[in-house]
C-alpha cells in the first residue's frame, strides 16, 4: 500500500471515528435531556351515565384543559393537522432536516422566514415547557427537548400531547376545549370547514379567534382548506362547501348541566379528576328546561327544584337545584333539593301507610272528619270545611287533616318519624320531640328526603338508597318502611287524586303539599319504574302568596313525567294478601275508625266454647260467645271466617293441631282463646 493511499486510509478512519464518537456524544446529550413534567393539571370533568360531559371546571390558572385521547377526535382533523404543520411527522425523530434546510435556504434568499421549520414535535416541546423560541439557545433546547420526546415517546402520543396543549386562543388549551368553545361539539364530529379552523389557529391564536376576529379566522380556515385540496385530502367539492360554510364569531358555554349535584360529587371526592355520575344527561337538560319556562316571567322570586330517579335501581336520572346556576335575587347557586322546608301534607302516604300496616285502618275504612281537640292541639282544614264521616281512602285523596292527625296519634308520632328514617330520610324535628304537628308539616323535609319516602311507597315499600354516583353502594339488606300490601293500598288510592284543571297524568300515583303561610308548594308522584319531586318557593323561605301545591308543583310535575318517557309504567297489581273488601264487608274494628277513649263502656265478648286451653278430641263445630254487642266477627288464626248476630255459630274446622280463635264485637272489642285439636 503506498504512502498515499495508507494517509488516506488513516484519515478516513478518522473522520469515521470522529462521526462516531461525535453521535455517541449527540446520544448522550440527548439521553441527557431533563423533560418538563408531560402531564399538566387537567380540568376537572364531570360526566353522565354514558361518559357525555355534564359540566368542567378551569384548572387553577383559570384555563379549559379538558383531556382528550387521540381515538377521541376526528380523523380528518388529525390528517389534515399532520399535512399542514408537519408532513414527514411520521419519518422523522424529532427534526426535520429537509425542512430546516429549506427554511435556511428561503431565508437567505428572501432575507425573510417563508416558511418555518418547526416540527409537531418541537412544538410539543415549547408547549410543555413554555420556553422561548427567540434566540438561538431557546431554539436549540426546543431541538433537545424535541430529540428526547421522540425516544421516550411513540408518535402518537407525541401527537395526543399536541392535542391537549395546542392554545387555541383566550383560556382554550387542547383541541377538545376548542371545540366545545368554539362549535358547541366534541371533537369527534368536525366537519372539513371546523377542521380547517383547528388546524390554522394555533399558529396566532389571539388574532385569529373567530369570537373576535372572524374574517381573520376565516381567510386563515380557507387556506389550510386550499392546502388539503393541493394535498390530496379533500376534494375540490368539499373545499367548495367548506368555504361556503361561515365562521358564527361566537363562543359557547362550557355545558353546566346538573351544576349543583356536580359540586356535591366534587366536594365529596375533591382529588378525582373525572366524577362520573348516573344523571342522563338528556333527562338532565329537558328537566332544567322545564324548570326554567316554571318561573320564566313571574315577578315574585319564585325557584323550582326537580328529583327524578329510578325507584328500582335507586339511580338519579335529573337533579335540577335551581332554574338557573348564577348568582342573583332568586338564589340560583342555592342547591333547593338540599334546602329543609316543610313538607305539608306530602306525609300523609307515609301515616295512612303506616296505619294500614298496624291493622288500625283500610282504604275502606270510615274515619270522622269533625272539629277535635287533640289534647289542646286543634288542627283544621286547609279549607275550613268539615266532611264529617267519609272513608280513609277519601280522607287521603281529599288531603284532609283531622284524619291524618287522629291516625298519627293512634300511631304515635315518633312511629312517624321512625319511618321517615327507615325510608332514608333525616327529618329534622324542631325541639328534637316529635308532635302531632308533625303530620302536617311540622318537621323540616329536604326534596331529596321526600323523593326517598314517595321511592320506596313505588318500590313495594322497600327503602330505595338514592345513589347518583356510580361508586356508591346501595344497603345490602332491604329496609321495609312498610309492607307490600299497604303500599299498594296507598299507591291504589293516590292514582285517583284529583288532577290539576286540563292535566290527565293517568296511571302516575301523587301528592301535594303546602306549607304554612305558602311558603313551600310540593308535588311528589310515582308509576311503576320512576319518582319525581318538585319543590317550588322562594329560596329565602318568604311567603308566595297563593302558592299551592296543587297549582303550581303538580302540572310541574306532570309536565316532567311527560319529559322524562312517551309511556307510564304501570303500577304492579295488588299482593295476593290485599284484602279488597267494601266497608260492610270489612271485620267490625275496621270498619270504622276509632279514636283511644271512644269505645262504650259495655262489656266486651267472652269466649264460652271452646274455652281457653282447652284439648278438642274431633272437629271444632260451634262456639260460643257471651256479652259483648252483636254482630260478632270470628277470626280463625288471624283470618275471617265467620260474621253472625247470634251468640252461637257454626264455624269450618280449622284443623288438626294448635289454633288460635278471635271474636271481634260490633265496638270493636275482641276475645281470643287458643285449644288443641286432635
Amino acid at each position: 500500500m503506498s504512502r498515499r493511499a495508507a494517509r488516506l486510509l488513516a484519515a478516513g478512519a478518522l473522520a469515521l471515528w470522529g462521526l462516531g464518537a461525535g453521535r455517541d456524544a449527540a446520544d448522550r446529550w440527548i439521553d441527557a435531556t431533563v423533560l418538563p413534567a408531560l402531564i399538566a393539571e387537567q380540568s376537572v370533568e364531570v360526566l353522565d351515565r354514558d361518559g357525555q360531559l355534564l359540566r368542567a371546571y378551569t384548572v387553577a390558572d383559570g384555563r379549559w384543559r379538558l383531556a382528550v385521547g387521540l381515538d377521541a377526535v376526528d380523523p380528518t382533523y388529525v390528517e389534515m393537522l399532520i399535512r399542514y404543520e408537519d408532513r414527514r411527522f411520521r419519518d422523522h425523530d424529532g427534526v426535520d432536516p429537509r425542512a430546516m434546510a429549506r427554511a435556511g435556504w428561503q431565508l437567505l434568499r428572501t432575507g425573510g422566514i417563508v416558511s418555518g421549520a418547526s416540527t409537531l414535535t418541537m412544538q410539543v416541546a415549547r408547549l410543555i415547557e413554555d420556553g422561548s423560541t427567540g434566540t438561538w439557545r431557546g431554539k436549540l433546547r426546543q431541538i433537545r427537548v424535541a430529540l428526547a420526546l421522540e425516544r421516550r415517546l411513540d408518535k402518537d402520543q407525541i401527537l395526543t400531547l399536541y392535542l391537549n396543549r395546542a392554545p387555541f386562543g383566550g383560556n382554550l388549551e387542547g383541541v377538545r376545549a376548542a371545540s366545545l368553545a368554539y362549535f358547541g361539539k366534541p371533537p369527534r364530529r368536525l366537519t372539513p370547514a371546523e377542521a380547517a379552523l383547528l388546524v390554522a389557529l394555533p399558529q396566532s391564536p389571539s388574532a385569529r379567534r373567530p369570537d373576535l376576529h372572524p374574517r381573520t379566522a376565516q381567510a386563515a380556515r380557507d387556506r389550510v382548506l386550499e392546502r388539503m385540496q393541493d394535498a390530496g385530502v379533500l376534494s375540490e367539492g368539499s373545499v367548495r362547501a367548506a368555504r361556503a360554510e361561515p365562521v358564527l364569531g361566537q363562543r359557547f358555554e362550557m355545558p353546566t348541566l346538573a351544576a349543583h349535584l356536580a359540586d356535591r360529587a366534587r366536594e365529596q371526592d375533591p382529588t378525582a379528576t373525572s366524577i362520573d355520575l348516573t344523571i342522563d344527561s338528556a333527562v338532565q337538560g329537558r328537566m332544567e328546561d322545564l324548570a326554567a319556562g316554571a318561573v320564566r316571567g313571574r315577578q315574585d322570586g319564585m325557584q323550582i327544584a326537580i328529583l327524578v330517579a329510578d325507584h328500582r335501581t335507586g339511580e338519579v336520572l335529573a337533579s335540577v337545584g335551581s332554574a338557573g346556576y348564577a348568582t342573583g335575587a332568586r338564589g340560583g347557586y342555592l342547591d333547593l333539593t338540599q334546602a329543609l322546608r316543610s313538607p305539608g301534607s306530602t306525609l300523609k302516604p307515609l301515616i295512612y301507610g303506616l296505619g294500614f300496616d298496624r291493622g288500625l285502618i283500610h282504604p275502606e275504612t270510615m274515619i270522622a272528619d269533625r272539629p277535635t281537640d287533640f289534647s289542646g292541639y286543634e288542627p283544621q282544614n286547609f279549607d275550613g270545611i268539615w266532611r264529617g264521616e267519609l272513608r280513609v281512602r277519601s280522607a287521603l285523596q281529599l288531603s284532609l287533616n283531622i284524619p291524618a292527625v287522629a291516625v298519627t296519634e293512634a300511631l304515635g308520632p315518633q312511629h312517624l318519624i321512625a319511618g321517615l328514617r327507615r325510608a332514608g330520610a333525616a327529618p329534622m324535628v324542631p325541639g328534637g320531640r316529635a308532635g302531632l304537628a308533625v303530620a302536617l308539616g311540622g318537621v323540616g323535609m329536604t326534596l331529596e328526603d321526600l323523593v326517598r319516602l314517595y321511592a320506596a311507597i313505588g318500590n313495594e315499600g322497600r327503602r330505595v338508597d338514592l345513589h347518583w354516583t356510580g361508586d356508591q353502594t346501595p344497603g345490602f339488606a332491604p329496609v321495609a318502611v312498610m309492607g307490600p300490601v299497604a303500599a299498594w293500598e296507598v299507591a291504589d288510592i293516590l292514582l285517583e287524586v284529583p288532577r290539576p284543571p286540563g292535566v290527565r297524568g293517568t296511571g302516575i300515583a301523587f301528592k301535594t303539599g303546602t306549607s304554612y303561610g305558602y311558603r313551600d308548594a310540593w308535588s311528589l308522584g310515582f308509576d311503576g319504574r320512576h319518582v319525581i319531586g318538585v319543590w317550588m318557593g322562594r329560596a329565602d323561605g318568604t311567603p308566595v302568596p297563593g302558592a299551592f301545591g296543587g297549582n303550581l308543583a303538580a302540572p310541574v310535575m306532570f309536565a316532567a313525567f311527560e319529559r322524562l318517557k312517551s309511556r307510564i309504567d304501570p303500577i304492579p297489581p295488588p299482593p295476593p294478601a290485599t284484602l279488597l273488601l267494601a266497608t260492610a264487608e270489612l271485620p267490625l274494628p275496621l270498619q270504622r275508625f276509632q279514636r283511644a277513649g271512644e269505645a262504650l263502656d259495655r262489656a266486651g265478648p267472652r269466649i264460652d266454647f271452646p274455652p281457653d286451653g282447652a284439648v278438642l278430641e274431633g272437629p271444632l263445630l260451634v262456639a260460643k260467645v257471651s256479652d259483648g254487642a252483636a254482630p260478632f266477627t270470628w277470626l280463625a288464626n288471624g283470618y275471617p271466617v265467620a260474621v253472625s248476630r247470634d251468640r252461637q255459630v257454626e264455624l269450618p274446622d280449622p284443623g288438626i293441631g294448635f289454633s288460635e280463635l278471635t271474636v271481634i264485637d260490633a265496638d270493636g272489642r275482641s276475645a281470643v282463646v287458643r285449644f288443641e285439636r286432635r
